[in-house]
């Protein structure tokens, strides 16, 4: 009797199972798009507004870093840009002394000319002054020259750290983290008042109102799916029941794999199978990272359903 019942089992176990595998296509889990947002430039975090679970809009500030050090190195080269008009050299006054020269020097050749129409002076007296006129002249454009090339020369320290303003402002500008996507906050990876570097994660992110299921289809399971379509996703509810959802397949792969580990039975994972992303739906957050999901690529009567 003990064994009749033992056969018994064993048919309903098998069964049972064969049931099962009967009402799923193809499994997998769910998924999510996570991002780490990081710190941008080095420093102290004096204020990080985060909490693992928190939703957070996109542009939302979530986090400063102390930029105390970069306001000095601005104030310090806008000084230096401050400075540098007072290094132009004013050589106006030089060369007023020199037209005030050359004036006399042109009114004593003029005296000399009229003096030489009258046979009272030498032609050497006029090219003599002819000369030093010319010379002052010479004098006069030497120093204009100079001038113009010397201010030049300073001025041209200018846009150098004009430059390095800008870079300071744009290091400031990073040390204010505002969260880049919508979403909800999965791990919290600083604290305030810690010192972070350039590249130091400071929280996880993940868009959890739409998930991603990564499931598993054989060569002839793949023929039946195409991007765009529509699919039955049943996830565990109970211990015996399902709830059930759509999704939209969005992605399949183009080569074949040896199926994961973590899906079904040691000889199921030998064979070979593609892998395929669907978006589902998740306003509610019932559905989690990891929650394995069935799959069916059209949609079939649960056990216990009404007719």
């Amino acid at each position: 009797m003990q064994k009749i019942i033992l056969i018994l089992c064993t048919v309903v176990c098998l069964f049972g199972c064969q049931k099962k595998a009967e009402i799923s296509d193809a499994y997998g889990n769910f998924e999510a798009t996570t991002t780490v947002i990081s710190a941008e430039t080095p420093g102290k975090i004096l204020f990080l507004n985060v909490e693992e679970g928190q939703k957070i809009d996109a542009g939302t500030l979530v986090a400063i870093i102390d930029t105390t050090q970069l306001d000095l190195q601005r104030k310090q080269i806008q000084a230096s840009i401050n400075t540098l008009p007072k290094k132009l050299r004013n050589t106006l006054a030089d060369i007023e002394v020199l037209k005030d020269q050359q004036t006399n020097l042109i009114r004593e050749r003029d005296r000399v000319q009229r003096l030489l129409a009258k046979k009272a002076a030498t032609p050497k007296q006029l090219d003599d002054l002819n000369g030093q006129i010319q010379v002052v002249e010479r004098q006069i454009e030497a120093i204009r020259s100079q001038t113009q090339t010397g201010n030049r020369a300073i001025l041209a320290e200018k846009e150098p750290l004009i430059a390095q303003i800008a870079i300071i402002n744009e290091q400031i500008r990073k040390a204010y983290v505002y969260n880049p996507i919508q979403g909800t906050v999965l791990t919290k990876l600083a604290e305030p008042f810690e010192l972070v570097g350039v590249g130091m994660p400071l929280y996880r992110i993940g868009k959890l109102d739409t998930m991603t299921l990564r499931f598993y289809a054989d060569a002839v399971q793949v023929q039946k799916a195409k991007l765009g379509q529509q699919i039955q996703v049943l996830v565990d509810q109970g211990e015996a029941g399902y709830e059930e959802t759509a999704g939209i397949i969005n992605w399949i792969a183009e080569e074949a794999e040896f199926t994961p580990k973590t899906i079904q039975t040691k000889e199921d994972r030998v064979n070979l199978v593609y892998a395929i992303k669907a978006a589902v739906s998740n306003p509610h957050g019932l559905l989690k990272m990891g929650m394995p999901a069935e799959v069916n690529f059209s949609k079939k009567k649960l056990e216990g359903a009404e007719d």
